[in-house]
Order: C-alpha cells, then structure tokens, then sequence
C-alpha cells in the first residue's frame, strides 16, 4: 500500500485556512501562521504544507 506525499502549497499571505479541501470528506477548518523565520506551515489534520512564495525553493 502506498501513501500519497502531503500536498505542498504555495501562498501569498503569512496567515491561511486549511480544511482539508475534501468538501464533507475534508476536516475542520483550522487557521496556520506561518512563522516569518521559517516561511512554512503544516497543518495538524491533513499535513498540508503551506510555503509563503518569498520561500518558495527554499524549504
């Protein structure tokens, strides 16, 4: 059995919501600050990877 990678996106803001993108079969919506230092979040529920795009190759 294989597992999918975590899905990387790329964002413009520091600040985002996550909540899974799945519609009913997502989860609930949590919002992630995205520390300036390391220009990345993940989210708890679907480990979603957020990268600001000033971080963008970097991480």
């Amino acid at each position: 059995m294989t597992i999918e990678a975590p899905e990387t996106k790329i964002v413009e803001t520091w600040r985002v919501a996550c909540d899974g993108g799945e519609g009913a079969l997502g989860h609930p919506r949590v919002w992630l600050q995205i520390p300036r230092d390391e220009g990345y979040v993940e989210c708890g529920y679907c480990d979603a990877k957020y990268v600001h795009k000033e971080f963008e190759g970097k991480v």
